[in-house]
């Protein structure tokens, strides 16, 4: 086990990562003053505006206006934030959000590292929320558990678990129709929230802007892992066999399906079976597919002579959107099954672990096999050198 696991976190509220896991995890909400003491934020208002102006970022802005909720996606241009009330009103009632800041930003994806003691394939992003004195996105539950780390300004947070889900009528968004306070905060930078699915909540810039960290965990609903699993079947499933009936009798409707004929196509679907191998191997590929918005670009070809000497001098990253996992000695990334050789197995499990690996630590032999192995995902661009 990793010694961090065992050693009290400040970013836990001085708790070990298996009492957090044991006593919070899904479990209760947990407040952390200064779970990372000095955080002001990684970007400003006008970065994260700037962030949401780009073709490729996931990012909305949503408002309150005379009571009616309204929600804009992107793509936005500097006009549109230019036409949002702004100071202390009760019109200034929006905020942006932008998804995926970890995959734009290298401090954001640090910053996601400090959360390792949850295992990545649990891991959705990191979402930055940036809203005017007074603005907020109501009271809402969310079905995943989430940090609400505070950057710059003050939050005040309202919290519930009340058993009254029922949601305001034709809003765009889930907005809770009655919120009842059971606890209440004011965080400032560097204080941080966790609350588990289904706690409900309702954050609120208080005094001055304020920008918030989300830290959001992945959970997909059981008919989409179904949906998913039994497409993947599809593709990775063969049954042999066709259909025979020689012991096929009259039928005084022709058009009727026979009860015989249902017992046989069900004896037939019941050859349909997997194991815990089959599955680790989809959620591999399933949870490391890149959400639609991301696009990787490639790089220009290099000979393989070239990318090993590369590769033995510097530090070679997993790019920002990339996703890598491993399943019993079986990597994936972006979606891809990759075969190791044995000898790469540890080189690989560095790489998906702490997204990179220092060619300096390998032998000669072993340099080869990974640039042999690495080189074709280096010229998708699921991987650089900075």
């Amino acid at each position: 086990m990793n010694s961090t696991y065992t050693q009290p976190l400040t970013l836990l509220n001085n708790l070990t990562a298996t009492e957090f896991l044991t006593e919070y995890w899904q479990k209760k909400p947990l407040l952390i003053r200064q779970a990372i003491p000095n955080f002001a934020g990684l970007l400003d208002a006008n970065e994260l505006a700037g962030l949401a102006c780009e073709e490729d970022v996931q990012a909305r802005i949503i408002q309150c206006k005379h009571g009616q909720w309204s929600v804009k996606q992107r793509p936005f241009a500097e006009r549109d934030f230019a036409k949002l009330p702004q100071g202390k009103s009760k019109k200034s009632d929006w905020t942006l959000l932008v998804q995926g800041v970890n995959h734009l930003l290298p401090e954001a994806a640090d910053l996601l590292a400090q959360f390792n003691f949850i295992p990545t394939a649990r891991l959705d992003d990191l979402m930055v929320s940036y809203a005017p004195d007074g603005g907020g996105v109501g009271p809402h539950l969310d079905s995943y558990d989430v940090f609400l780390l505070q950057g710059s300004g003050k939050r005040h947070w309202k919290i519930s678990t009340q058993s009254d889900v029922s949601l305001i009528e034709d809003a765009p968004i889930r907005i809770l129709k009655h919120f009842e306070t059971e606890q209440e905060w004011v965080l400032e930078a560097g204080d941080m929230l966790y609350l588990p699915p289904q706690v409900a909540h309702w954050g609120t810039a208080v005094g001055e802007d304020c920008m918030t960290y989300s830290i959001g965990f992945r959970a997909p609903k059981t008919q989409e892992l179904a949906h998913e699993f039994l497409s993947y079947l599809q593709d990775n499933l063969a049954l042999n066999g066709i259909y025979q009936d020689p012991d096929l009798a009259l039928q005084n409707n022709p058009a009727d399906i026979s009860m015989q004929m249902v017992n046989k196509v069900s004896e037939m679907l019941q050859n349909i079976t997997w194991d815990q191998n089959l599955v680790g191997h989809f959620l591999g590929q399933y949870l490391t597919e890149p959400k639609p918005h991301i696009v990787f670009e490639a790089v220009d070809d290099i000979s393989l002579n070239t990318f090993a000497k590369h590769l033995s001098k510097q530090t070679l990253y997993l790019s920002l959107p990339s996703q890598m996992l491993c399943w019993q000695g079986t990597f994936y990334l972006n979606g891809e099954r990759m075969e190791v050789p044995e000898s790469c197995l540890a080189c690989m499990q560095k790489l998906a672990n702490q997204r990179f690996i220092n060619g300096s630590d390998f032998d000669a032999t072993t340099m080869k096999q990974l640039a042999t192995l690495l080189l074709p995902h280096y010229l998708a661009g699921y991987l650089n050198f900075e």
